[in-house]
């Protein structure tokens, strides 16, 4: 089981080609979101690597930052982008929850979609920009690329018990509600222990990154209560939207 809900995870929030799962029901879906840190390594990973380029190369901090922004959406297939267009563009369409989920399905990104992206990415690389130009400049690194693994912590949120899908079909069968709160609870202060760990041996005040994921848990906690009040329940693109957010807060916390 752990075997499948590992190449769930990879196979589903990265890019990296995996063996599919052999089988896939909802206690290997809440596993694999609750590993869901440890699946997104190799995005943390191409993260620390063009940071570490960036440097030898003499770039500046900001063209390294949006250049490790970019490894991440190449690295996911730009998944979670295109839930948080899609969320912020259901929210912005209607007070009417069919209409909302009628306007996520399109696919298409509207004005207030294409705002939240451009908003979003712009934060995460003026985010890393600050992290890369530390004088800890290869510590920094490394913790760039576990704050972007820390950011799937959102996930086990989104699947927390509590948290009823929007619609009977897609993740809502599969997906939600497949974590109890208490493991959902223990991963978000592995989260704060690790980012404060690597916080401190990165040169910042060993406080600096547990505190960093309580912003980052309340921005999921607002996005979660805000769909379950305007679409009846979590979809796909709420779940890419609260990693995309969380990173956001993340970063903007630990700059």
């Amino acid at each position: 089981m752990l075997l499948d809900a590992w190449r769930l995870a990879v196979g589903t929030l990265t890019a990296v080609r995996v063996r599919p799962p052999a089988n896939v029901d909802r206690r290997t879906a809440g596993t694999a979101m609750v590993i869901a840190p440890l699946a997104a390594l190799p995005l943390g990973a191409a993260v620390s690597v063009v940071a570490l380029l960036g440097h030898w190369l003499h770039l500046s901090t900001l063209v390294t930052a949006l250049l490790a922004v970019g490894a991440v959406v190449l690295g996911n297939r730009a998944f979670h982008l295109d839930g948080l267009s899609d969320t912020v563009d259901g929210l912005a369409a209607s007070f009417d929850r069919e209409r909302s989920l009628a306007v996520m399905k399109t696919g298409t990104s509207g004005p207030a979609g294409v705002a939240a992206v451009v908003l979003a990415m712009g934060l995460q690389a003026a985010g890393l920009a600050a992290l890369f130009g530390r004088n800890h400049w290869w510590q920094a690194a490394i913790l760039a690329g576990l704050v972007v693994c820390a950011s799937r912590a959102a996930l086990a949120m989104c699947c927390v018990r509590g948290v009823p899908p929007a619609r009977p079909d897609g993740l809502g069968h599969t997906y939600t509600e497949t974590v109890p709160v208490p493991v959902a609870a223990l991963v978000w202060v592995i989260v704060a222990v690790v980012l404060a760990a690597a916080g401190g041996w990165a040169g910042l005040a060993w406080w600096r990154g547990a505190v960093a994921a309580v912003p980052a848990l309340v921005v999921v906690g607002v996005v979660l209560r805000r769909a379950v009040q305007r679409f009846g329940g979590v979809t796909g693109d709420v779940f890419g939207a609260t990693v995309e957010l969380s990173l956001v807060a993340l970063l903007v916390a630990l700059s």
